[in-house]
């Protein structure tokens, strides 16, 4: 037998095993309609995978058996969406619908408007790209113009399709949809996460955010992710139904997976009843909704109605009320924060409440746990405020046991200091702050208790052998730590002075700091006058940072954190200019990687020198500064004309801002470049 005939012989077979794997993925994954067992179709997948071996010509990243997920990435490369992701406006109560559906029909110049109904699931958006029938990549939604390249974690969701369903294919086709987690495969999932001694998820949501944006995509093979499908975004060699309706019923043909609750309704009294029912059953969808998404369903008068900022006026979201149930309270204990504030919290009987287990929620402060007279033993009625944070809203009285104890905030609290030191030093690794990943409540309570760690600065003294002791730190874990923590010292003076938790100093207000007075000693040194200065800082947050740096420990933690090598780059005070800086009027856009400095340090010298700095470039955008793998804004700058130079240009620029026209015509990077 020749070689060119069993070659022949594999690719046909090939084709054949990977198209009889899709139309089962299909059936299985979206119509939930399964025609083999799990046996069977392992067999088809095991004799793919060792056609694919014996003839790795017959590889393709859009193979069932790369489902499975590949190699560590990188990062996620940025992604521009060729039709905006836009938002969408919110109604909260059957008058604001109304009020839109005015709107929408005096805009129209109609009596009635037909309706496209969908549940507003609770995920994460997508956009998915097919070219010529094929899936070319997967963004997440971003900033709504441009978000994350996340195609080899997609690729290892089963109920998406990585081939259309469609003869011909269209040339172009932009799917948009959202990647969740139903409550089965959440209970599933957080059932592995105990079994493995891992971290559980707090929600639905968080599990699918986390679970898709994972940069090894052989963990997201393991998460059960699925999807809804309810849009278009670019098309090209189709033509597409005018009703948005028929469109989804179009995707469902085409092989998407599409909400069976979506439906075509007249008129605004039946979209209300429609909500209405919806919600009604809303905990029995086996999945998170938080509400209804009505859309104008001709794509016709789509375009009539057109769109205000980033949100369609030709759409809605109508949130439901939070869910609540009724639960009992065991106990009420205190929690400490890092300034050292008292905070009660119920401790309740477990709820299921929208697909979560809650078994906490605050009660803030003394004033609210004496309004709303919450005592041990009482039946109360929680819910989770935005759908996310657990709360008690009222307490039953009708059920209120005769033995209902009331609880005493007490002034303090055993290991109140332990518990502030844990608190601060978790605030000091926060994400936001010095972003030290790895660095939870947990790991901190272990150094405290051995006696490593009193205060962040102790953190910079932490050494290998250590961690190596301590239980559950095994080598990969203690060198994964120590590198983000040796990490996180290339820092910059906002973040810095966040990381301190100085009273009333959040984010905002340590930025206003350190353009202001552009150095840590001279806001160290700043007067009360001074210090007030600053926009946004009025006497009382001006007596709290000076009297912060008056603490001799506070001014000792300082320095050994200095001492350290915890560093940024200084940037020129803006209380020494006038108030015309040298790039006013400037946006600026840094993109790809930068060797000389991180790029958030490079933005908060531009921003000290007067620059707006974007996430994304537009026409307003004045310059583009580019580094190492710059990819698509540089691209859309050179489509837009906009000017790009490099690193040596930035340090032209930074070195002088006054000439900035003519250093961006001297270090300007060529067309081609």
């Amino acid at each position: 037998m020749d070689a060119g005939s069993t070659e022949t012989r594999a690719a046909a077979r090939s084709a054949e095993l990977r198209a009889h794997i899709a139309h089962h993925d299909h059936r299985y994954y979206v119509l939930d309609a399964p025609e083999i067992d799990d046996a069977a179709y392992d067999a088809l997948m095991r004799e793919l995978q060792e056609l694919e071996d014996a003839h790795p010509e017959l590889g393709s990243p859009n193979s069932p058996t790369q489902r499975v997920g590949g190699a560590l990435a990188e990062g996620f490369a940025p992604i521009r969406h060729r039709v905006p992701m836009l938002s969408l406006a919110n109604a909260y109560s059957t008058q604001d619908f109304l009020d839109f559906d005015q709107r929408v029909r005096t805009k129209l110049g109609v009596d009635e408007v037909s309706y496209a109904a969908e549940t507003k699931l609770d995920g994460l958006a997508i956009s998915l790209l097919y070219e010529r029938g094929r899936l070319t990549y997967a963004a997440t939604r971003g900033d709504g113009e441009q978000g994350e390249d996340v195609s080899a974690n997609v690729r290892t969701i089963r109920a998406i399709s990585l081939q259309l369903k469609l003869d011909p294919a269209p040339e172009l086709l932009e799917v948009r949809g959202e990647i969740y987690l139903d409550h089965a495969g959440f209970e599933a999932l957080n059932a592995r996460q105990r079994s493995n001694e891992e971290k559980v998820f707090a929600n639905p949501r968080n599990a699918a955010a986390g679970s898709l944006r994972q940069l090894d995509s052989r963990i997201t093979a393991q998460r059960p992710l699925t999807i809804y499908c309810y849009g278009i975004g670019a098309s090209a060699g189709v033509t597409l139904p005018d009703s948005h309706f028929e469109c989804l019923a179009w995707l469902r043909q085409a092989g998407f997976r599409v909400s069976r609750e979506s439906l075509r309704l007249r008129g605004a009294t039946a979209a209300i009843e429609y909500y209405s029912a919806l919600q009604a059953r809303r905990e029995g969808l086996g999945y998170d909704i938080d509400g209804v998404v009505f859309k104008v369903d001709s794509r016709r008068e789509q375009e009539i109605l057109g769109q205000v900022a980033k949100a369609p006026r030709w759409a809605i979201a109508f949130k439901f009320p939070p869910l609540e149930r009724a639960t009992r309270v065991l106990d009420i204990d205190i929690q400490v924060g890092r300034t050292g504030a008292l905070t009660p919290v119920a401790r309740l009987q477990p709820v299921l409440l929208a697909g979560v287990t809650i078994t906490n929620a605050t009660l803030h402060n003394a004033d609210e746990l004496a309004r709303k007279d919450v005592r041990i033993g009482d039946t109360v009625i929680v819910r989770r405020a935005g759908d996310v944070i657990p709360e008690i809203v009222r307490v039953d009285l009708s059920l209120r046991p005769p033995d209902a104890r009331p609880f005493v905030m007490p002034e303090s609290v055993p290991g109140q200091a332990i518990a502030q030191i844990i608190q601060r030093i978790a605030h000091f690794g926060s994400r936001r702050a010095l972003d030290i990943d790895g660095l939870g409540d947990k790991q901190i309570a272990q150094f405290v208790a051995a006696g490593l760690v009193n205060d962040p600065a102790d953190l910079y003294a932490l050494t290998y052998p250590q961690l190596f002791e301590l239980e559950r730190f095994g080598e990969k874990s203690a060198q994964n730590l120590l590198a983000t923590i040796t990490h996180s010292k290339d820092t910059t003076l906002p973040r810095f002075l966040h990381a301190l938790g100085i009273p009333e100093v959040g984010e905002a207000t340590a930025r206003q700091l350190a353009l202001h007075f552009g150095s840590l000693s001279a806001i160290q040194t700043a007067s009360l006058a001074a210090l007030e200065e600053v926009p946004d800082v009025g006497p009382i947050v001006a007596g709290r940072i000076r009297a912060y740096f008056d603490d001799s420990t506070h001014r000792d933690l300082v320095q050994r954190l200095l001492a350290h090598d915890l560093h940024w780059v200084d940037t020129p005070p803006r209380a020494s200019h006038t108030d015309d800086h040298p790039l006013t009027g400037w946006t600026i856009v840094l993109t790809g990687a930068l060797s000389e400095m991180p790029r958030e340090v490079a933005s908060e010298r531009l921003i000290a020198l007067g620059a707006k700095v974007a996430a994304s470039v537009s026409k307003q955008t004045k310059l583009v500064i580019v580094g190492d793998n710059a990819g698509s804004k540089a691209s859309r700058a050179r489509e837009l004309k906009i000017p790009l130079i490099g690193e040596t240009g930035l340090a032209a620029l930074l070195a002088a801002p006054t000439a900035a026209a003519q250093v961006v015509a001297d270090y300007a990077l060529a067309p081609e470049a």
